[in-house]
């Protein structure tokens, strides 16, 4: 089993993943957006978390993606209502969670 702080890591280590992915394909970047406005909608009360990923998506994607890979206690709270989620497609995500499983230590 992995402690939080190796959750913290692997949470990171997909953040950027997903970073690198819509770097080469900005286009990606108008569905995190997307996928904040559903979070938003299903919310009825948003939570902090939800609110500040609004404020940082509108300064743009450069900025989104620094605040997503971000090592730090805020960015790391932050994940944990991520709008990034979708980007990596399955497989994707499927080949990053089976490398960091047969890792030793968690990190990759």
């Amino acid at each position: 089993m992995h402690t939080p702080r190796e959750l913290d890591r692997k949470s990171l280590e997909l953040h950027r993943l997903a970073a690198r992915k819509i770097e080469a394909n900005p286009g990606l970047f108008i569905g995190v957006q997307e996928t904040l406005s559903r979070f938003l909608a299903k919310a009825g009360v948003p939570s902090p978390y939800l609110m500040e990923w609004q404020s940082i998506l509108d300064l743009g994607m450069d900025a989104a993606l620094r605040v997503a890979v971000e090592d730090s206690e805020r960015a790391q709270a932050l994940r944990s209502s991520s709008p990034f989620a979708g980007v990596l497609d399955e497989d994707e995500r499927r080949s990053f969670l089976a490398a960091w499983t047969s890792s030793r230590d968690g990190q990759l």
